[in-house]
């Protein structure tokens, strides 16, 4: 499993166009073939920051995101809406398990 984990600071101006455009892409990447879950988040200490949660089966399923065209176009807008710089972590492991 693949993990990548979004960090993304918003111009409080423009958090409206920021949430909307983060929604629609994860409504579409949910739909996406390989995609175990994806979740955007507001931060409860920072409303102006974004968090994006994805979690993948596999590199195919990472590459396949990465060149789709809801991924493309939130790409093309995330400098009309970005107070600072985005980060992006990748984790791999082998398994996952429930703790609670």
């Amino acid at each position: 499993m693949i993990v990548l984990n979004a960090t993304i600071p918003v111009d409080p101006e423009r958090r409206e166009q920021a949430v909307d455009a983060a929604t629609t892409l994860a409504q579409a990447s949910r739909e996406e073939d390989g995609v175990i879950d994806y979740r955007v988040t507001a931060d409860l200490e920072d409303e102006n920051v974004i968090r994006i949660f994805e979690q993948y089966e596999n590199d195919d399923a990472v590459n396949a995101h990465m060149e789709s065209d809801h991924f493309l176009t939130f790409q093309g807008q995330v400098p009309e809406f970005a107070g600072g710089q985005v980060e992006l972590h990748r984790f791999d492991g082998a398994e996952k398990s429930q703790m609670m």
